[in-house]
């Protein structure tokens, strides 16, 4: 998973433009072990108090230094992306799966419930109800059903996967760095801001990015009809 010191990092990275998340071998990401929930080792160790701070000092993390990332985050579900699996691909702006992705949210089948932030982020990405069926069953649905429920923008072969997702992370980084981390700041506070705060939250973002170096350029771009060249400022 991506740590918070990672998105700090590329947070204060002006040339970074855009992270890909993918897995490493089969899985997207497999959730929580089993085995350590069973022993009660591992992070899942210590009194009700203990775990409590575990979760808040640990896997809780992940999810708000994602929120705070100013990049574009695209998920590559290369695989199985189950319980804190599912929430992770979750916490990017856009997921592509491979056609032979499953996903679920799947705490209640071990008896738990959403620790990292899935009970935010899966209704703002499918819905409500869809998300209630997914977190009250822990069923397990495929690459098709998400694609269907929105929960993924796109489904390719597995064999596509790395390079569609990585053409999609150049076509986004193609655009101005400021104009992309401010679209997705605007994108973030729009889901729990008024319309009238988030207009005026607009003006102000608007006011600083026709004040870039790369507004200017990206007009002067567009009417001598040539590709742009931008430099971050």
């Amino acid at each position: 998973m991506p740590t918070p010191h990672l998105c700090q990092t590329l947070r204060r990275d002006g040339s970074a433009k855009v992270l890909v998340l993918t897995g490493v071998g089969t899985s997207f990401c497999a959730g929580g072990n089993v085995k350590d929930m069973k022993e009660r080792g591992g992070i899942f160790a210590g009194s009700p108090y203990e775990l409590r701070n575990s979760y808040r000092d640990g896997i809780q993390r992940i999810p708000t230094a994602l929120y705070d990332l100013d990049l574009p985050v695209i998920a590559a579900v290369n695989g199985p992306a189950i319980g804190a699996g599912l929430d992770l691909a979750c916490m990017a702006d856009i997921r592509i799966s491979s056609d032979n992705a499953i996903f679920a949210e799947s705490f209640v089948k071990v008896g738990i419930v959403p620790g990292d932030g899935g009970a935010w982020l899966l209704p703002r990405v499918i819905g409500l109800p869809k998300a209630s069926l997914m977190a009250f069953t822990g069923d397990t649905i495929d690459a098709a059903k998400a694609l269907e429920w929105g929960l993924v923008a796109q489904v390719v072969p597995a064999a596509d996967l790395e390079r569609e997702a990585l053409a999609l992370a150049l076509r986004i980084a193609s655009n101005p760095s400021h104009a992309l981390r401010l679209t997705k700041r605007l994108l973030r506070e729009g889901q729990h801001m008024r319309l009238d705060s988030l207009l005026e939250l607009s003006a102000a973002y608007q006011a600083l990015a026709h004040h870039t170096e790369d507004h200017v350029e990206s007009v002067n771009a567009f009417l001598e009809k040539r590709p742009a060249k931008y430099n971050d400022r």
